[in-house]
């Protein structure tokens, strides 16, 4: 489990966080953050233009009574629909039903597709292109398949169709069906007038030019013929909302690529709309002049053969002593018979009505009860509302909330019905009674008629039937012209308010704006997190705040990072910064010797947690300081497991300390001069599979005090104290020893470890080398073993720094700073 006391900005005297140094360490990652906003950007880029971009197109309608201007109690022929609610809900329906969007695709033929190739996407040209496809329905047309078409002259074109392989789909939009074909195994090329019907056994068309402003020489447009019932469910979506604040206003709107594609559909919808809502409007005049005019069609031969019986009757007598005689009766008897006429047809109306009611359930050819004379209020308004009824019944059968508003319809019809066949049963009695009293009249006005000579009965009762005909000619012919006005004077209840129309504008996405703000964000988020995150998982040693937190072990110098191959860092360049940061080691040492009242040969020790912290480096960087001071200096190898030092100074390694120990070799033998002054190397030799048998053995003891007789400092390389025991059993012969913390490398439960041995006794006099030190530390990179030039050296108090070798840098003078305060 991980402390928060462990990481690097935690200030342990004050338990607090420091916010402030935390801050200022992360800018120093500001090219994290530089190429998070470059990636994120240029992501932002790449969706802003590889994506289409979505408009939504907008019109608004009205839905609201229009009353027929003509309407009268004696022409009530004006289609009803009841409530503005009902119809709102109603034609809300519609616009998304099935039969309604077959219909207005269709008309657009919308299941063909134009598309162009751009650069990142099939962009559709619908509205854009200078041609039109006409199809000939009944045959079938290529399915789901690109066809190029590239326009070589305003009178020529080339058709041309990649297949791939010789089975395709073909569909036929009569029937909307979709059936094999055999096409050739390659690609189809065929150039083709503008105009001229191509045939081909999967395509027949008609290509005709239609704006000319459109046309663009050599350009490839791609047609596609897509399923009809997959375009119409696709229309179904269509968004209508019906106004808050007004119940009649619908809004009617789209989301697509194209915008003159929606603003066709839109459009064309509510023209489809307001096209049917007025035809069904107009049933019910329609439907009472089907019935006149069948009426007249059989009266015409009625009132025909009556006009040639008075013909003839007149010829062979004479019609004026006649006439003088029967005046009376035959004025009597018109009246008597139009009576019973009218009252018979109510009769029939509603004997017929009755039967209808019961027998069908399609009640939407009903004629109006006006045509037979009935102006009852209740009959003639139930009537009209059944076949409304009836008519929005039947365009809810495709709709997709049909079914609740199917059986919601069904029954509203049978109350209107019930209450028709009510109405209808008690005038039907009503003109019963009238019709018994008309005939009693006119078998009063029969019987008086008998009395006369048999001529003048003739005459009477065959001017009787023609006056009669004739009356209930004109009065149907008066009844069709009253419908046919009604039905000329009929307004759709629908109205536009704003058609659909491209103003500009309308963007919905991609958002690009939206999109390169979310990017500047994310771009400083993402790494911001990761440095965080770094920060707080990174359980290595990340400079001196770290050390001085976990140890109170002194911290005799600190080493910067090395950027060259080769170890010899303070022979090669004596004058830089970090030679000048060993000899401030040195100092230090010297300060150490002088204060414990050392004389003759010191011994010295480098160790370190793990393999890799920098001991080799450090022991033969220091020796070589010590060694150009003219102080007699020698290095000896004693990591016998993984000797390294031979490299450096190019000697071998075939004999060495091991050799010594063994007995093979004497000390003359094994010590081994280097081209640096005053400087020899005793390397490990090879590789025993006793190490720490032979260090514990008194040839070791005799081997240092050979040593201290002949040199002034011995640097003893010993093996990672955390790995083995042999640096804990080399210990005693030493004055001084070095543990090395590599920065960014060395895990910080090692210095509690290093605390233990401490207490323990196993290490003395221990004093800390913060080794590979980077102000500008580049946590997460790469751990190679090499060391860099830093900043920082000095002398004195140990410390390793001079106040005019301030790092170069914003941020690193902040953080240098932010350093000298936590130290002071």
């Amino acid at each position: 489990m991980l402390d928060i006391k462990d990481f690097s900005f935690f200030d342990t005297k004050n338990n607090s966080f420091d916010f402030k140094g935390f801050l200022i360490k992360t800018t120093s990652y500001w090219k994290w953050f530089l190429v998070g906003l470059i990636i994120t950007f240029s992501i932002a880029h790449q969706v802003n233009v590889r994506k289409q971009k979505i408009y939504g197109i907008e019109t608004t309608i009205a839905v609201k009574e229009e009353n027929n201007p003509f309407f009268t109690s004696n022409t009530s022929l004006v289609f009803n629909w009841g409530g503005t609610s009902d119809k709102v809900q109603m034609i809300s329906t519609t616009l998304k039903s099935r039969s309604h969007n077959e219909i207005v695709v269709d008309q657009l033929q919308f299941y063909i597709d134009y598309y162009k190739q751009t650069e990142y996407f099939l962009q559709d040209v619908y509205g854009s292109v200078p041609f039109k496809i006409l199809l000939d329905k009944n045959q079938p047309q290529l399915y789901d398949h690109f066809i190029k078409v590239k326009m070589l002259s305003y009178n020529t074109y080339q058709l041309t169709i990649p297949f791939q392989n010789i089975n395709q789909s073909v569909v036929t939009y009569s029937n909307n069906r979709i059936s094999p074909v055999v096409v050739p195994n390659k690609d189809f090329v065929k150039r083709y007038k503008v105009g001229q019907n191509v045939n081909l056994p999967f395509l027949h068309w008609k290509l005709v030019l239609e704006d000319l402003s459109k046309f663009k020489l050599n350009e490839e447009i791609l047609i596609r013929f897509n399923s009809f019932d997959e375009t119409v469910s696709k229309c179904q979506g269509i968004k209508v909302v019906i106004d808050e604040k007004a119940g009649s206003i619908l809004k009617l709107g789209m989301e697509g690529t194209n915008k003159a594609r929606m603003v066709d559909f839109l459009n064309a919808t509510v023209e489809c709309l307001i096209k049917r809502q007025l035809d069904n409007k107009n049933k019910f005049a329609e439907n009472t002049i089907d019935f006149i005019d069948k009426t007249l069609s059989s009266m015409e031969k009625q009132l025909e053969d009556s006009g040639n019986d008075l013909k003839d009757f007149s010829r062979n007598n004479s019609i004026l002593d006649l006439e003088d005689k029967g005046a009376n009766f035959k004025e009597q008897l018109l009246g008597l018979d139009s009576k019973k006429d009218e009252v018979e047809r109510k009769i029939s109306y509603l004997s017929s009505l009755k039967a209808y009611l019961k027998n069908s359930v399609d009640f939407s050819k009903l004629p109006a009860p006006t045509v037979a004379g009935i102006d009852d209020p209740n009959i003639v308004l139930n009537v009209s509302k059944l076949i409304s009824l009836s008519i929005e019944r039947s365009e809810m059968l495709y709709s997709t909330k049909g079914q609740v508003f199917y059986e919601r319809k069904d029954n509203e019809i049978g109350a209107v019905k019930k209450v028709l066949l009510e109405n209808s049963g008690s005038l039907k009695e009503v003109l019963t009674n009238d019709l018994n009293a008309v005939n009693t009249k006119l078998q009063s006005i029969e019987n008086e008629i008998k009395k006369m000579p048999e001529t003048n009965q003739a005459y009477i009762n065959i001017s009787r039937k023609y006056n009669l005909s004739s009356s209930i000619y004109d009065t149907f012919l008066q009844k069709r012209s009253e419908a046919s006005i009604v039905k000329a004077a009929n307004l759709s209840d629908i109205q536009f308010i704003d058609p659909a129309k491209d103003v500009g504008g309308g963007l919905l996405g991609p958002k690009t704006t939206v999109n390169y703000v979310l990017a500047f964000f994310i771009g400083l988020l993402v790494p911001l997190i990761l440095v965080f995150l770094l920060f707080f998982i990174n359980n290595t040693i990340q400079n001196i705040v770290d050390i001085s937190s976990l140890t109170q072990l002194p911290l005799i110098g600190i080493v910067g990072y090395k950027y060259s191959d080769s170890n010899l860092a303070v022979f090669e360049r004596p004058k830089s910064a970090l030679s000048e940061s060993f000899r401030a080691i040195r100092s230090s040492l010297q300060f150490i010797y002088k204060k414990q009242s050392l004389e003759g040969t010191k011994t010295l020790m480098l160790t370190s947690s793990i393999s890799g912290e920098g001991k080799t480096f450090c022991s033969i960087n220091i020796a070589t300081v010590f060694a150009l001071s003219e102080k007699k200096t020698i290095i000896l190898g004693l990591d016998l497991r993984k000797p390294k030092i031979f490299d450096d100074f190019n000697i071998k390694n075939d004999i060495g300390a091991v050799n010594y120990l063994i007995g093979q070799k004497t000390l003359d033998e094994v010590i081994q001069h280097t081209h640096v002054p005053y400087l020899d190397v005793i390397t490990s030799g090879p590789i025993p599979p006793n190490p720490s048998e032979l260090i514990l053995g008194d040839t070791m003891k005799e081997m240092i005090l050979e040593l201290k007789n002949r040199y002034d400092y011995i640097i003893l390389d010993t093996p990672p104290v955390g790995l083995v025991s042999d640096a804990m059993e080399l210990a005693q012969f030493c004055d001084v020893t070095l543990y090395v913390v590599r920065q960014n490398f060395t895990k910080k439960e090692m210095l509690t470890l290093l605390n233990n041995r401490a207490k323990r006794g196993e290490l003395n006099n221990i004093s800390i080398i913060f080794n590979g030190y980077e102000n500008k530390a580049k946590y997460g990179v790469g751990y190679g073993y090499g060391y860099g030039y830093g900043y920082s050296y000095g002398y004195g108090n140990g410390s390793g720094y001079h106040e005019e070798d301030e790092p170069r840098g914003l941020f690193a003078k902040l953080y240098f700073k932010l350093f000298k305060r936590k130290q002071e």
